[in-house]
């Protein structure tokens, strides 16, 4: 019997990136997680609905979450430090990752 994993947000790869780089999760049980995405002075950059999982492992490149390095309006971000957000459930977690154009 599997042991359901915890939940927890791993580091983005490639990291530093460009263009795109693919974010891995772990859900501990099912849930609609959402990936929020800010720059250094906390402005939103981009938000991804990645719509009803269920509990386990998105590690590969085919169930990771995808990021094509840009913002809500289709820009490539620049340059820079940024920070992703998962939540899913009761559970968040962020991490830094950094773009390099």
């Amino acid at each position: 019997n599997p042991v359901a994993p915890n939940f927890q947000l791993l580091q983005n790869t490639p990291n530093p990136f460009n263009p795109e780089t693919w974010i891995p999760y772990e859900l501990e049980e099912a849930a609609e997680p959402t990936l929020i995405i800010n720059d250094i002075f906390g402005r939103l950059i981009q938000k991804i609905n990645v719509g009803q999982q269920t509990a386990g492992s998105y590690n590969s490149k085919e169930s990771a979450i995808f990021w094509d390095g840009r913002d809500m309006f289709g820009y490539h971000v620049q340059t820079g430090i940024y920070y992703y957000t998962l939540t899913a459930g009761k559970n968040s977690e962020t991490r830094k990752m950094i773009v390099i154009r």
